[in-house]
């Protein structure tokens, strides 16, 4: 199950209290205040974390809670302090306020650690409130609570290349192709119904991530069909390649091309300004080489570089790749 967005409760540890004690020893018949310091409250600490791929495992496990400071005891002791805890998420995660709707981090970096909660402050003990005129205070200070937050993670999955286009183009077939990862492929639509990351290799150095994003129909953008719950995966692609099926199919792939380049315009205006390569896919069935021609003049006119492959064949498929790679790795 991919899960992409969760609300979790995060709450720091609170302080211990600061203890109110005097000495009674045998031999100092005259002990003075040795009440100790509370210590402090444990932090929670988001980690960036590659062994993630999806928030489910925070939304079976909404609840975070740091340890507690211990209190302090007498002979000065000062409590221990409580023991922070991390919270795992994956690579790609925006942590949001949940009640101001503000970001507090977005995690970009396997590794990246961001403190969300921290720990209240240890109160004093009376100890601390001696001076030379007031030798035997009473006062002494309770911990400070810690940070309890309610969150917001909304993943964008971090990938260099998105795939789109109307389902049943062949995005699938095609990341399958030029990556190890084995999606569901099918004749029918909405085979994809989660995104699929697969790593492709350039030469023995080079490498970068394509996500085949489901299949976006007319008005995704509104919430029509599967589309709408993934177009923000690809806000964060350097670069778009657009799937088109230009087999026998009774639909117009001109037409196909505008109603999905329209919905990209009408989920966020960035997503048109990024780089975008047209394909027509599915050469070895298609009859009408006009319906190649036309999208071929499309492309032309509006300055995207166009190629024409067949998944099943491997027509093409190197050539799209090679410009693929030179999109993305040349911009380094």
């Amino acid at each position: 199950m991919f899960i992409d967005e969760v609300i979790i409760t995060v709450k720091a540890g609170d302080g211990g209290n600061g203890c109110l004690a005097f000495r009674r020893e045998k031999f100092v018949p005259r002990g003075g205040p040795s009440g100790g310091d509370g210590g402090h409250g444990g932090d929670v600490v988001m980690v960036a974390s590659q062994h993630h791929n999806t928030l489910l495992h925070l939304r079976y496990n909404p609840e975070h809670k740091a340890q507690r400071g211990r209190h302090g005891e007498g002979s000065d002791r000062t409590g221990h302090d409580g023991r922070s805890i991390e919270v795992a998420t994956p690579v790609g995660t925006m942590v949001y306020d949940a009640v101001t709707d503000e970001l507090l981090h977005d995690f970009t970096t396997p590794g990246d650690r961001f403190t969300v909660a921290r720990g209240g402050r240890g109160g004093r003990g009376n100890a601390r409130f001696a001076t030379a005129t007031h030798q035997a205070p009473t006062e002494h200070e309770d911990g400070k609570p810690g940070e309890e937050k309610r969150l917001q993670l909304k993943l964008k999955l971090l990938a260099d290349v998105g795939l789109v286009g109307f389902p049943n183009a062949g995005k699938s077939t095609l990341i399958s192709r030029i990556s190890a990862a084995k999606p569901k492929i099918a004749d029918y639509p909405f085979t994809t119904l989660e995104p699929n990351l697969g790593v492709v290799r350039v030469g023995d150095e080079h490498s970068f991530v394509v996500a085949d994003i489901p299949g976006l129909i007319e008005g995704a953008h509104l919430g029509h069909g599967l589309g709408v719950q993934f177009l923000k995966h690809i806000e964060r692609t350097r670069l778009l390649v657009h799937l088109v099926d230009a087999s026998d199919t009774g639909r117009d792939p001109v037409k196909d091309f505008e109603i999905i380049l329209g919905e990209l315009a009408g989920f966020s205006e960035d997503l048109v300004k990024k780089p975008m390569i047209v394909t027509a896919t599915k050469l070895d069935v298609a009859q009408d080489p006009k319906r190649i021609k036309a999208l071929e003049r499309l492309a032309k006119k509006r300055n995207m570089p166009f190629f024409k492959i067949s998944a099943v064949t491997g027509e093409g498929i190197e050539d799209l790749k090679r410009a693929m790679g030179a999109a993305v790795l040349g911009s380094d």
